[in-house]
């Protein structure tokens, strides 16, 4: 029954004079990796065109099932994006959604990006359902989060 004691003790004691490990979050924050995959944007061009037209590649490769999509068609008189079609409902479900970037690598234009934000916190499932207002991000604020994407755009 001492050793046992003494073995905890030493644990203990073994412990007691390390640096702590933790950080008083919100004030400090640990920095992320350079893979991260976070927070969910749908990338608008300076010209305040939408890149997504609306192809669904990343509703069909999401494994989560977390993204829905209703294209509409441009017309002369009201453009949304570059293409044919543009993303007329575009949802992310955020709880449902495992940020695993199958999404990201499908977009043939480039339009969804998963940035460095990560504090989703809410009161009520229904703010978890992530539209088109709460995603559309300019191409510069995206390329801040994102400075490792592409430089030519």
């Amino acid at each position: 029954m001492i050793i046992q004691i003494l073995k905890g003790m030493a644990t203990t004691f073994k412990h007691l004079f390390k640096k702590a490990v933790t950080v008083s979050y919100p004030e400090e924050r640990l920095p992320l990796a350079p893979r991260y995959r976070g927070l969910h944007m749908l990338v608008v061009n300076e010209d305040g065109m939408e890149r997504c037209v609306g192809c669904e590649l990343c509703a069909i490769a999401c494994p989560a099932d977390a993204i829905y999509i209703e294209p509409a068609e441009n017309t002369e008189q009201e453009r949304h994006s570059r293409g044919e079609r543009y993303a007329k409902v575009y949802k992310i479900h955020m709880l449902r959604c495992i940020f695993c970037g199958y999404c990201e690598e499908a977009c043939p234009e480039e339009a969804i990006v998963l940035g460095k934000e990560y504090e989703i916190a809410s009161y009520s499932r229904n703010d978890f359902v992530y539209g088109k207002e709460r995603l559309n991000t300019p191409l510069r604020e995206a390329l801040k989060q994102r400075p490792d994407l592409h430089p030519d755009w």
